[in-house]
């Protein structure tokens, strides 16, 4: 029934679409070519303007080309006059430090290098690329703030892609508190909001939404695995795979398009032949994107942090370790069982790997209210763990006469996954413990050596972290969404071939979604940017 409705709503649109898509393109003579689009990238930039003939690429999907869009007329800029402003903010951390990093970018980047460094009066300009040194003064009373060294960008060379300067300054509050009220004075400045900088770069195809969220993951990474997979995302290793994977699907729909518009012209072993290529052609990108998606969240889990619960039945050590791993008495321990009633949580390195370690409440049937909801907490925390760690008691599980573990509590047994890992914890309180047994310090090394080579097998060992990897949901859902528009192009019938051609449409915009091609929600480029610190 789903299929039938989203049919019939297409079909009664897409005659429409495809004579307004026809008619949005005309040519004018030999040298120009006008085309009037909608581009959708961005809230200020849903209005309409004319493209330069060099720049009119309109694709397959309808849309111009978000890589090749530029205006022709500074006055019909896209952006408000105060999104237009030069805009500043300080790069580097504040506090002291030797040297401070102020960032400014806009159209009069070069008038603010005049006007603080005391050289509007001569005109003079500054070397791209080049640090010179130079005064740092106060624009109306041209008090001197500073000795700083300043570096100019030159647009398109910079990395917002419009005129950049940086003031490398003194990292005093009160200098720093000095030049950026100065800035304040000039009329054309304002301000920077949070990841001002980096759409700004986005905007000017500097960066794809896959690279502008590795760089976000590179700041954020706080273990090595982590760093590894940022650096593929910010090198453009995920651009360049979905923009293979969105050509494939456009060059699929240049023989359904070929097929509608001279199917006509070519019997019908041909028109067949043509149907049955973009059919396998469908096949091979779903197939392609199936193997992308099935990789256990492998990405997600990396940047996110691998969720590692550690549980078992009371007093059985669990916050001792806990409090071991995390180097501090995190916990309360004691040798009342019980004591335990929430979910701890805190962010590890192991190994190079981020764990997000949880201790939660010993497992056992209880009157108390509130340890009831404990422990029904601790479950839910070992259910949606990536990795569940079960501590026992050795003297609770081992049997008396051979050592051989005999019984775990079923309130315990009933959280067991296939992939848990165990502890035996007390070793030291079992006399006739076998030697190859460790009862001292020793043994938590071993097991911290060995944590470490669990979470390499399951998360490194061979992985290259050269390849994109699926690191945010926002891909994984436009991913799904692009194979689900696609099986749909296949179960169509060759009599419905129009509406199929718009299934290839909504997977090459899906695909276009992830990197920022086909952007059209400005609530999902906000959450994005906003991420980000204000210098960034």
């Amino acid at each position: 029934m789903l299929r039938q409705w989203r049919a019939s709503i297409i079909q009664k649109a897409v005659k429409d679409l495809r004579i307004q898509r026809r008619q949005v393109q005309f040519r004018e003579n030999n040298f120009t070519l006008a085309s009037v689009v909608l581009h959708r990238s961005f809230r200020w930039n849903c209005r309409l303007h004319r493209l330069n003939r060099s720049s009119s690429q309109l694709d397959a999907t309808g849309y111009a080309s978000h890589a090749h869009t530029t205006l022709c007329a500074k006055s019909e800029a896209t952006l408000s006059d105060a999104q237009r402003r030069t805009i500043y903010a300080l790069s580097t951390p504040p506090g002291k430090a030797g040297i401070a990093v102020i960032r400014i970018s806009g159209p009069d980047a070069l008038e603010v290098w005049q006007r603080v460094t005391r050289r509007n009066k001569s005109g003079a300009v500054p070397t791209p690329w080049m640090f010179q040194r130079r005064h740092v003064v106060d624009p109306e009373t041209e008090e001197r703030l500073d000795d700083s060294l300043t570096v100019f960008f030159k647009s398109p060379k910079s990395f917002t892609t419009e005129d950049t300067l940086e003031l490398h300054i003194h990292s005093g509050r009160a200098v720093l508190s000095a030049v950026l009220r100065a800035l304040a004075k000039l009329p054309y400045c304002r301000p920077a909001v949070p990841g001002e900088f980096t759409r700004r770069a986005f905007e000017g195809g500097r960066l794809d939404l896959t690279q502008v969220e590795g760089l976000r993951d590179l700041i954020d990474a706080e273990t090595e695995a982590q760093r590894r997979v940022a650096v593929s995302g910010a090198e453009g290793a995920a651009r360049a795979r979905y923009a293979a994977l969105r050509s494939q699907i456009l060059e699929c729909l240049v023989f359904v398009e070929g097929f509608i518009d001279f199917g006509e012209d070519v019997d019908e072993l041909g028109q067949e032949a043509m149907i049955r290529e973009a059919h396998n052609r469908a096949l091979n990108i779903i197939n392609s994107i199936r193997s992308h998606l099935h990789d256990n969240r492998r990405g997600e889990i990396l940047r996110s942090g691998i969720k590692l619960a550690i549980f078992g039945p009371p007093n059985a050590g669990k916050s001792s370790l806990f409090n071991f791993l995390a180097q501090r008495d995190a916990a309360i321990t004691s040798p009342i069982p019980g004591t335990t009633r929430d979910v701890l949580t805190l962010t590890l390195d192991i190994g190079g790997f981020p764990v997000v370690l949880s201790d939660t409440a010993g497992l056992r049937e209880t009157l108390d209210t509130v340890e009831q909801v404990g422990v029904g907490r601790a479950g839910n925390a070992v259910k949606e763990a990536d990795l569940s760690l079960c501590v026992l008691s050795l003297p609770d599980v081992l049997s008396s006469r051979d050592n051989a573990l005999v019984r775990i509590p079923d309130e315990v047994k009933n959280h067991l996954k296939p992939d848990t890992l165990f502890l035996l914890n007390k070793s030291d309180t079992i006399e006739s413990l076998p030697l190859n047994h460790l009862r001292t310090s020793e043994g938590t090394q071993s097991f911290l050596d060995g944590l470490a080579q669990v979470l390499r097998s399951r998360y490194s060992d061979g992985f290259d972290y050269t390849s994109p990897l699926i690191t945010h949901a926002r891909h994984r859902d436009m991913l799904e969404r692009a194979v689900m528009h696609l099986e749909e192009f296949i179960a169509f019938s060759p009599s419905e071939v129009d509406i199929a051609a718009e299934s290839l449409r909504y997977a090459a915009r899906a695909i276009g979604s992830v990197s920022g091609l086909d952007v059209g929600v400005e609530e999902v480029l906000g959450g994005i940017f906003s991420s980000f610190c204000v210098g960034k």
